[in-house]
């Protein structure tokens, strides 16, 4: 079979990487980038567990071939942390929360969250329902995730607070 090269940005890092035409986004992080953190649940769209953020909008990366990523910039749960000793608000506040049980689904939300924060740090449960809309979850019945979206954005927005104050 004959394979593309394909060159990405994953996580700030510069990937180059040989797929398979019909290979999915999904699978190039896991296998070829060595990234398994996003997580292949369905694998047709409908669970959220294999989002991910490519040029600054969330996908869902079974859905999204490869190839249709070249030259993007790419975020994957292993990059959503600050630097490795430094958890992002919404990890600090989904352990605090008790959010994740079975952890399937936590990257797909983590991911999508923080596309929902940065557009609006204060969002309403309404919008926090619709922000989560594609990603499933079977185990926690989503109050304490939202608690914990609630929390993160709460700290997300103080944060930016002071930083224009400063």
């Amino acid at each position: 079979m004959n394979k593309i090269h394909l060159e990405i940005t994953v996580n700030g890092e510069a990937r180059s990487m040989m797929v398979e035409g019909h290979r999915s986004l999904l699978d190039a992080l896991r296998e070829e980038a060595g990234l398994t953190g996003t997580k292949k649940g369905c694998d047709v769209g409908d669970c959220g567990a294999c989002t991910v953020i490519v040029d600054g909008r969330p996908v869902n990366a079974c859905l999204m071939l490869a190839v249709e990523a070249q030259g993007a910039e790419i975020l994957t749960i292993e990059g959503l942390q600050p630097d490795p000793d430094t958890l992002h608000p919404l990890q600090e506040a989904f352990m605090e929360h008790g959010a994740s049980q079975c952890g399937f689904c936590s990257p797909g939300i983590l991911i999508m969250a923080k596309c929902l924060l940065d557009r609006n740090p204060l969002p309403s449960d309404e919008e926090i329902r619709f922000g989560l809309s594609g990603n499933i979850c079977r185990c926690t019945g989503y109050t304490k995730i939202f608690d914990a979206i609630r929390t993160a954005g709460r700290r997300m927005a103080a944060a930016r607070a002071q930083s224009v104050e400063a």
